[in-house]
């Protein structure tokens, strides 16, 4: 079998994958990606993306790209809500637009685009910057040794297998993950709890839905639950149903056991609340599980999981997608510096710490708005109050090596309105000289200084120079709740704060320390 070398091998080449394979291209991170499909998504799947999401697809200059296909698909910015049919009873708001109250939070907005959509811009984006793409492929085997991955693949359309070796891999091969398996890696949680369908119909909606910019529709149908998406165009959508209700008020949750053309049918105009005049084309129908549970770690060896691959939760909150691009912006810097040799391993380490805790609490507060917009009837053990939205988003708190004093306080969430500055949160978005604190990391890492500029910017500038990663240092004119010393990371995220007098002399060996350089090649 041939045989070749590759820094990172990516498996799975939907969403998560592909937004890792971009976030490697722009860091200069030779790698490949393999994907079983012929190609990106042809069902429009995980189309609420928070603004968190879109400031990571900003950083490799995707931000107009996307929003200009997410405009080609969805009218933007519409309500969040409950209805007991779209022609009938309205229930209540949860959003009466989707970015109420947090405009001023980010340079981005929340959108909605689907991954049929967007995986294209993401793939020809990581092609533009050289990634290497392995469509209708597939990973046969995969094993580590004491400095590598080796791995087989094989086309599926025929062809002699290949073997790859690679530093890492990166599984971002969905919620039935091979990769996860082989690793015997468990999920934890609640589990499956319903067995649900979405249907993709034909059906002129537009009388039905008015003058109501809706973005998401929430059934509680006497008969059935589920939620709609509409095509701007008004003429098609989709309807997942998680469960239908008999005259006896008892639920059925294994509602792919009938999935006929009548059925179907039947089930859209109920929730539509249409009139039996009205056509509906059903085009197609997937069958899919609902479920939240956790992987037990999210890295084992020199393999790491991603996406589905690490987490599932329901759909409700839309949070499923924009937790698998987290994952991949918290890894794909790690495994550059890594790679290129400037961070020692103890960095790559920092992954699972960091992103299993916020993605188990994402997956616990999915399912507490799915018990509470969906089915109330399901356990309520241990059901973790619902918490703000914005927080979740974007107010993700870090504990690991990689965060100077990151492990106080105690808190798994950060207020993005406080603009805190705290270790281990996301750096607050502010506007300086035309550009957001956002971009100001860019590849290596920001010093956002309050005072004392020369001092900092010496001290950055040495640091540079000893540690060999870029120090951009950006003065706040309106510091706010900052007084000192901020340093942020590739990803946005502060790693280290100072509020001492002469603590310049601290940047060095706390920029050494969260790179592992103690044990750096």
């Amino acid at each position: 079998m041939a045989e070749r070398h590759v820094p990172v091998l990516v498996v799975g080449g939907s969403l998560v994958g592909l937004t890792t394979s971009a976030l490697l291209a722009d860091q200069g991170v030779p790698h490949v990606l393999v994907e079983s499909h012929h190609g990106t998504a042809i069902h429009p799947r995980a189309a609420s993306f928070h603004q968190r999401t879109m400031e990571v697809f900003r950083s490799i200059g995707l931000q107009g790209a996307v929003e200009e296909a997410a405009a080609a698909e969805f009218v933007q910015n519409g309500a969040i809500m409950a209805v007991e049919s779209l022609g009938g009873k309205e229930i209540q708001y949860f959003f009466h637009s989707y970015n109420e109250g947090v405009e001023e939070l980010s340079p981005t907005d929340r959108l909605f685009i689907t991954q049929v959509g967007l995986e294209p811009v993401l793939r020809d984006r990581a092609a533009e910057l050289g990634a290497e793409h392995r469509y209708a492929t597939t990973l046969v085997s995969f094993g580590e040794g004491d400095d590598q991955v080796r791995s087989v693949i094989r086309p599926r359309d025929g062809g002699p297998d290949e073997v790859i070796t690679s530093d890492y891999l990166v599984a971002a091969d969905g919620a039935h993950s091979g990769v996860r398996e082989r690793l015997g890696v468990a999920m934890t949680g609640r589990g499956s709890f319903a067995d649900c369908v979405t249907i993709y119909f034909k059906a002129d909606v537009t009388g039905l839905l008015g003058d109501r910019n809706l973005s998401v529709v929430y059934v509680n149908h006497p008969t059935l639950l589920g939620f709609f998406r509409f095509s701007i165009t008004g003429d098609s959508g989709f309807l997942a149903v998680f469960s239908t209700i008999g005259p006896d008020g008892e639920r059925n949750t294994r509602v792919g056991d009938d999935v006929s053309t009548e059925r179907c049918v039947a089930m859209v105009r109920t929730a539509l609340g249409a009139p039996e005049q009205l056509p509906i084309e059903i085009e197609n129908v997937q069958e899919w599980s609902a479920s939240a549970a956790t992987a037990e770690t999210f890295s084992r060896g020199r393999v790491f999981l991603a996406g589905d691959s690490a987490h599932v939760m329901p759909p409700t909150g839309g949070f499923g997608g924009n937790t698998g691009v987290a994952d991949a912006h918290n890894l794909a810097w790690k495994l550059a510096l890594v790679s290129k040799g400037l961070a020692g391993p103890g960095l790559l380490a920092s992954y699972s710490e960091e992103r299993r805790p916020i993605s188990a609490l994402t997956v616990e507060q999915a399912y507490t708005r799915y018990v509470l917009r969906v089915d109330p009837s399901l356990p309520r053990e241990d059901l973790q109050p619902p918490l703000d939205d914005a927080s979740i988003e974007l107010g993700a708190t870090y504990r690991s090596s990689a965060v100077v004093g990151g492990d106080a306080p105690d808190q798994p969430l950060d207020d993005p309105r406080s603009q805190s500055w705290l270790p281990g949160t996301r750096a607050p978005h502010r506007w300086v000289d035309g550009r957001s604190t956002v971009d100001v990391a860019g590849h290596g890492f920001a010093l956002m200084v309050t005072e004392d500029v020369d001092g900092w910017t010496e001290a950055a500038d040495e640091a540079q120079r000893l540690v060999g990663v870029p120090v951009a240092v950006q003065q706040l004119d309106d510091p706010g709740t900052l007084h000192g010393a901020a340093l942020v990371r590739p990803d946005g995220v502060v790693a280290w704060r100072s509020t001492d007098e002469g603590a310049t002399a601290q940047l060095r060996p706390a920029l050494a320390g969260i790179l592992d350089r103690a044990a750096a090649p």
